[in-house]
C-alpha cells in the first residue's frame, strides 16, 4: 500500500465530496470511493438500522443489498452489529466467511449462497451521532488485509463528515422550501378570505390537525389548489 498516493487520493476525494449537489450523489460517491480505493473491495454500501429495519443506502452492487436484506430478515449479521453502536462494535474485519458460522451461524452460510468470501464494516460517526455502517465486500476469501482496514477507517472518516454535513445541508434546504411553501399558502388565504397572517396560519395548522396531515403537505395543498378545499 503506497499511503502518499493514497493521501493524495484522500485529499482529492475530500474535495470531490464538498462539491456534490444532493445527499444521495455524496452517499453515492463515498461508495463509488470504498471500491476505488480500498484493496480487495468489489462492492460497498451504507446500511442504516433503524430498530431492526435495515436501509441500505446507495449500493454499488445488488449483492449489497441481498446482504443486508438476509441480515434484517435473520436479525443478525456483521452489518447489522456494527450499525447497532450501543452494542456492536465500530468496526470489524471478517477475513474469510468460512471461519465465521459460529458468530451468525444462520448468516454465514447465506451469505456464501450469496458469492461472498469476506467483508469489512467501520461504524460512520461523528461527535455528535453515529449515522450508520460503511461495509466493504469481497467475492475472495482473505481479501482484505489491515492496510484495507486502516484504509477503510481513513475513508469512513472523511465519509461520516461528508455524510453528515450533506445530510445537514439537505434538512436546511427543505426547511427553507417548506418555510417559502406554507407562506405562501398564507397569502393565498389571506387574500382569498381577508385573513390575518395569524389567522390564515392557524387555518393551516387546524387542518393539519384535523386531517392528520403535515403541515407542508397542507401548504402544498393550498398553493396547488387555490385554497383548503
Amino acid at each position: 500500500m503506497d499511503w502518499r498516493v493514497f493521501a493524495e487520493q484522500m485529499a482529492s476525494l475530500a474535495r470531490d465530496l464538498l462539491a456534490q449537489d444532493s445527499l444521495s450523489a455524496t452517499l453515492e460517491r463515498i461508495t463509488a470511493s470504498a471500491t476505488e480505493l480500498v484493496e480487495g473491495c468489489d462492492a460497498a454500501g451504507i446500511l442504516i438500522l433503524r430498530g431492526r429495519k435495515v436501509q441500505s443506502l446507495a449500493p454499488t452492487d445488488q449483492v449489497v443489498v441481498d446482504s443486508d436484506r438476509l441480515q434484517e430478515s435473520l436479525g443478525e449479521g456483521p452489518c447489522f452489529d456494527a450499525a447497532r453502536s450501543s452494542t456492536g462494535q465500530r468496526q470489524y474485519r471478517i477475513a474469510d466467511f468460512t471461519d465465521e458460522a459460529h458468530r451468525w451461524p444462520a448468516y454465514v452460510p447465506e451469505a456464501r449462497r450469496l458469492g461472498l468470501g469476506s467483508m469489512m464494516g467501520i461504524l460512520l460517526f461523528t461527535e455528535d451521532e453515529d449515522l450508520g455502517a460503511l461495509d466493504f465486500y469481497s467475492r475472495r476469501p482473505g481479501a482484505f488485509t489491515e492496510a484495507s482496514e486502516t484504509a477503510g477507517w481513513l475513508l469512513a472518516s472523511h465519509a461520516a463528515v461528508a455524510f453528515s454535513s450533506a445530510r445537514t445541508h439537505a434538512q436546511l434546504q427543505e426547511a427553507i422550501g417548506t418555510r417559502h411553501t406554507i407562506g405562501e399558502a398564507m397569502g393565498i388565504l389571506m387574500g382569498s378570505h381577508r385573513l390575518t397572517e395569524d389567522q390564515a396560519f392557524a387555518a393551516l395548522r387546524r387542518y393539519s390537525q384535523d386531517h392528520n396531515v403535515k403541515l407542508r403537505d397542507v401548504a402544498r395543498r393550498v398553493c396547488e389548489r387555490g385554497g383548503l378545499n
